[in-house]
This record gives structure tokens, C-alpha cells and sequence, in this order.
């Protein structure tokens, strides 16, 4: 039976708020607990340059593990090209910080119905799935289809992999992500499955069955001491089964999403979800 290849977000010791743990810390923590690898949230890093990244890319290496993606953020979902521009303009930074440290990978968004600070929050709004008034859904693909077209060009020149994941708006669905996959029609886009992410569709095993065979990367949420943004029940049994069937060979990167102390939290997870890939 293979090996799990399982790596660890640097998201699993940040949520976005209180003091931040750099990524150098994340590299320490992952070679301690065994990890393949790490993924890089790039809103966790001290610092963008060429220098920080070549530090971290080395470091890593040293430490025997593989940043081998690069988690970037970006929304083409605006009624101003000049916003549309600009996140374009940021998501081609990203490849190519992605290329600098040294990842073959880089996690891309397609956007959100979100416009301002006084919009609805995640949950109120089931994923920021809805149009405001003046846009249409078929506005909202559209834009964002353009954009990841001239993303996955720009992509390809570095030789880094994007991967859209099921992170709301647009791809709160599996079949809007098929449509976004589908209408950017480019090997240099393909998909991040977030196990924990289709929850708002009626069968999320499903969701995933359709969206696996575009798939190159798992994000395997989990919630210790409860969730910070919202809790689901995953039968990881049944997600590994899939991933089996599919003959995925990829990794698999832990999101440690609960309330829990996260230096116990995270080997914790990391051995639950072992533990059930090899019962599988």
C-alpha cells in the first residue's frame, strides 16, 4: 500500500489572526512532525523578496521537506476592468514568487460576490454564491474565465502548475468550478479539492467525485476543538476510498481549521488522517 503523502498548511499554525507564525517556524514544525512537505500561504510571509524566498526555499530543503505549493489569493469577480486588472497584475507576482520558492504548484481563486466591508459574511451568504444587483453569474464566470485564461498562460512560461479550488463565490459548487475548468480549457489549470469546502452543496461526496478526475491536490480540513469559521463531519474513509478509486497520486496538505492548541493539533490530525489511509 503507498504511502500517504501528506504535507501541512502553513495556514494550519495561523488563522489569520494573533501573532503570526512565520513560515521558517511552519518548516521547523512540519521536519519535527514528519511531514512530506509544506504549503505557503503567501499572506504568512515576512516578506516577498528574492532574498526571503531563496532563505525558505533552502531552509526547506535542508530540513527535507518540499514546498511544493504556493497558496496565493485573488478575485476576478468586479464590475471595474481596472480591478479585474489589478488582481491579474497580483496573481502574476504570485507565479512568480511561487517559481522563486521553488514550488511546482500555486493555488488560484476565481472571486466572490463580495464588494465591499458591508456585504454579507460567509455563512449568511452560503459561500458568497449570490450576484449583487447590475451582475449576473454569467458576468461573474465570464470575468474571472478571461482573467484565469491569461493566469494559466502566464503560468505556463514558469512552468508552475495553478490549481483552482472550491473556495466560495464562484466555486462554491462543483459545477462551477467544471465551469470555470471547462471554460479556461488549459492544462495549466486544474483543481485543489478543500474537503471542507462543499459544504453547501447537497452531497459534498459527490461534489468531489465530479471534480476529482480534474484534481492534482487535496486540502484535508480538519477541526480540533471545534471549527473557526464553521465545522464539518468528514468520513475521511470514504474521501481516501475516492482518491484510490481515482489512483490520485498527489499530495495531501493538512488545513488544521479547529479552536485547538495548534502544536498539538496539527501532528494530532496528521496522525488521525494516517491512520485511516491505511485502513482504507
Amino acid at each position: 500500500m503507498s504511502e500517504l503523502k501528506l504535507g501541512v498548511s502553513s495556514y494550519s499554525y495561523w488563522h489569520f489572526s494573533g501573532p503570526k507564525v512565520t513560515i521558517a517556524e511552519v518548516i521547523e514544525k512540519a521536519a519535527k512532525s514528519n511531514f512530506f512537505g509544506v504549503e505557503v500561504i503567501e499572506e504568512q510571509l515576512d516578506s516577498t523578496d528574492s532574498a526571503n524566498l531563496n532563505k525558505l526555499k533552502r531552509m526547506a530543503f535542508q530540513n527535507g521537506l518540499n514546498i511544493y505549493n504556493f497558496a496565493s489569493s485573488q478575485d476576478f469577480v468586479w464590475n471595474e476592468e481596472e480591478k479585474r486588472r489589478a488582481n491579474l497584475e497580483k496573481t502574476k507576482k504570485s507565479i512568480d514568487m511561487a517559481y522563486q520558492i521553488g514550488a511546482a504548484s500555486m493555488r488560484i481563486n476565481a472571486g466572490w460576490w463580495r464588494q465591499d466591508e458591508k456585504s454579507m459574511g460567509l455563512l449568511e451568504s452560503k459561500g458568497w454564491a449570490t450576484p449583487w444587483d447590475g451582475a449576473s453569474l454569467d458576468d461573474g464566470f465570464n470575468w474571472a474565465i478571461e482573467c484565469l485564461i491569461k493566469s494559466a498562460d502566464y503560468a505556463k512560461n514558469a512552468g508552475i502548475q495553478l490549481l483552482l479550488e472550491n473556495h466560495w463565490g464562484l466555486t462554491t459548487t462543483a459545477d462551477g468550478m467544471l465551469r470555470v475548468i471547462k471554460g479556461v480549457n488549459s492544462p495549466w489549470l486544474r483543481t485543489i479539492i478543500d474537503t471542507g469546502n462543499f459544504y453547501y452543496e447537497d452531497d459534498y461526496y459527490k461534489a468531489m467525485e465530479k471534480i476529482m478526475p480534474y484534481t492534482d491536490l487535496i486540502h484535508a480540513k480538519t477541526y480540533p476543538g471545534g471549527g473557526v469559521v464553521l465545522t464539518v463531519d468528514i468520513d475521511y474513509a470514504r474521501v481516501f476510498k475516492m482518491m484510490k478509486d481515482a489512483d490520485f497520486k498527489g499530495y495531501v496538505t493538512l488545513e488544521m481549521e479547529g479552536k485547538a492548541e495548534k502544536d498539538i493539533a496539527v501532528p494530532e490530525s496528521a496522525l488521525e488522517l494516517k491512520q485511516i489511509w491505511q485502513q482504507v
